[in-house]
C-alpha cells in the first residue's frame, strides 16, 4: 500500500491557503443548500440541496472545489453507511440478480445507442461523440476516451454532467410524488455504533478500499469501503453505523461534490449544448423505462429499487439516493456496479466499431 501513502502524502504536501478558501466556500454553501432542502423537508433534500447549491455558484463563477483527499474520504464514508444497511437476510435476495443484471446489460446498450442516434441526426454530432455522450456512467473514462479520440469534450461533459444533475434532483421527486418512496427529507441508516465498533469499522473500510485501489477496481474508494462494511454486518461481526452527524455530512459532501462538476464548464458552453443534453437524456430515460419494465415483470424485485438501480445516473449519486429514499443499497449497488464495467469494458469496442475511423479523429 505504500503507493497509495504516497499520494496521500503529496496531496497534504501540495495544498495551499487558496485551495482551502475554494474548500471551506464549497462546504459551505453546499451545507446552506443542503440544509435549506432537507428544512423543506424535499426527498433526497441534503444531496440535491447541496448539489444544486454548488452547481449554481460554480455556474455563477465561484471556484468550487473539493480536494482528492477529501473526495476519497466522502466516497468511503458513503460506501460504510451503504454497507452498514446489509444484513444477513438482504443477502438472500441476490437470487434474483443475474437476471436483472442480464437486462440492465441490454437496457445499457440500447441507452447509448438510442442517445447517439438523436445526438447524431437531430444536432449533427459526430458518430464518436455521439456515442461516448450517450453512454451511462464511468464520466472519467468516457472524458479520457474522448480526449484520445478527439471528441467534443466538452458537450460531453455537458450531456453527462447534466444527467446526473437532473436524475439527482428529479427522482427522489418523482419517487415521492409517486408514492415509491419515503416522502420526507429524512434518509435512512443504522443506528450509531459503539466508538469501539465503529473503530474497527473505519480500519477495515480504509484498508478494503486501498485494497481496491491498488488492484485498480472502478469506484474503489466507495466500493472498498461498501465491501468491507457489507461483510461486517452481513456476518453479524458489528452492527450500527455512522453517528447521524457524520451521516448527513457524508450526504452534503456527496451532493457538493457532484455540484463541482460545473466548475468545469462556463455558462455560456452549458448553454449551448443544453438541448442536446435534454434530447438525449429523454431518450436514455424512455428506454431505461421501457427495460424497467421487463424486469418489473420478470422477478421479484420492488419497483422502487428497481427504477435506481437502472436510472442513467452517476453510480455514486444513484447508491446515496438509495440511502435516502430507503432504497435497497445492495441491489441498486449490484447493478451499478455492473453497469460501470459494461461500459469500461465495452465502450473502446464500441467506439472502434461504430464511431469515426481512427485516422480521421487525429487529422
Amino acid at each position: 500500500m505504500k503507493p497509495a501513502v504516497q499520494t496521500l502524502l503529496r496531496a497534504f504536501r501540495h495544498v495551499t491557503s487558496r485551495d482551502i478558501q475554494h474548500t471551506f466556500e464549497t462546504l459551505l454553501i453546499g451545507l446552506a443548500g443542503g440544509t435549506f432542502f432537507q428544512w423543506l423537508e424535499l426527498p433526497g433534500g441534503l444531496i440535491s440541496g447541496a448539489m444544486i447549491a454548488v452547481g449554481a455558484a460554480a455556474i455563477a463563477g465561484r471556484p468550487m472545489d473539493l480536494p482528492p483527499l477529501m473526495a476519497h474520504v466522502i466516497l468511503m464514508t458513503l460506501g460504510l453507511s451503504l454497507g452498514s444497511m446489509v444484513s444477513p437476510q438482504m443477502l438472500t435476495n441476490m437470487a434474483a440478480y443475474p437476471v436483472s443484471i442480464a437486462i440492465l446489460a441490454a437496457s445499457t446498450f440500447c441507452a447509448t445507442f438510442g442517445s447517439s442516434y438523436y445526438l447524431q441526426h437531430f444536432h449533427k454530432w459526430d458518430r464518436t461523440s455521439a456515442l461516448l455522450a450517450g453512454s451511462p456512467g464511468a464520466l472519467s473514462q468516457i472524458i479520457m476516451l474522448a480526449n484520445e479520440r478527439r471528441a467534443d469534450v466538452a458537450g460531453i461533459a455537458v450531456v453527462q454532467t447534466m444527467r446526473v444533475i437532473v436524475l439527482t434532483a428529479a427522482l427522489p421527486l418523482v419517487l415521492a410524488a409517486s408514492g415509491l418512496a419515503q416522502h420526507g427529507g429524512q434518509a435512512v441508516h443504522a443506528a450509531p455504533a459503539t466508538p469501539l465498533a465503529l473503530a474497527v469499522l473505519a480500519a477495515v473500510c480504509v484498508a478494503t478500499s486501498l485494497l481496491l485501489r491498488l488492484l485498480k477496481f472502478p469506484a474503489s474508494w466507495m466500493f472498498g469501503a461498501m465491501l468491507g462494511s457489507s461483510v461486517l454486518h452481513g456476518t453479524g461481526s458489528i452492527e450500527g453505523g455512522l453517528p447521524g452527524w457524520a451521516y448527513a455530512a457524508a450526504l452534503i459532501g456527496i451532493g457538493a461534490l457532484i455540484g463541482t462538476r460545473f466548475a468545469r464548464i462556463s455558462a455560456r458552453t452549458l448553454l449551448s449544448y443544453m438541448a442536446a443534453a435534454i434530447g438525449s437524456f429523454t431518450v436514455a430515460i424512455v428506454i431505461s423505462a421501457i427495460f424497467v419494465a421487463i424486469v418489473t415483470l420478470t422477478t421479484n424485485a420492488r419497483f422502487g429499487d428497481i427504477v435506481v438501480a437502472f436510472a442513467p445516473g452517476a453510480m455514486d449519486a444513484m447508491l446515496a439516493l438509495a440511502l435516502t429514499l430507503h432504497i435497497d443499497p445492495i441491489f441498486v449497488g449490484a447493478h451499478h456496479l455492473s453497469r460501470f464495467v459494461f461500459v469500461s469494458v465495452a465502450t473502446p469496442g464500441i467506439v472502434h466499431l461504430f464511431g469515426r475511423p481512427q485516422v480521421d479523429a487525429d487529422d
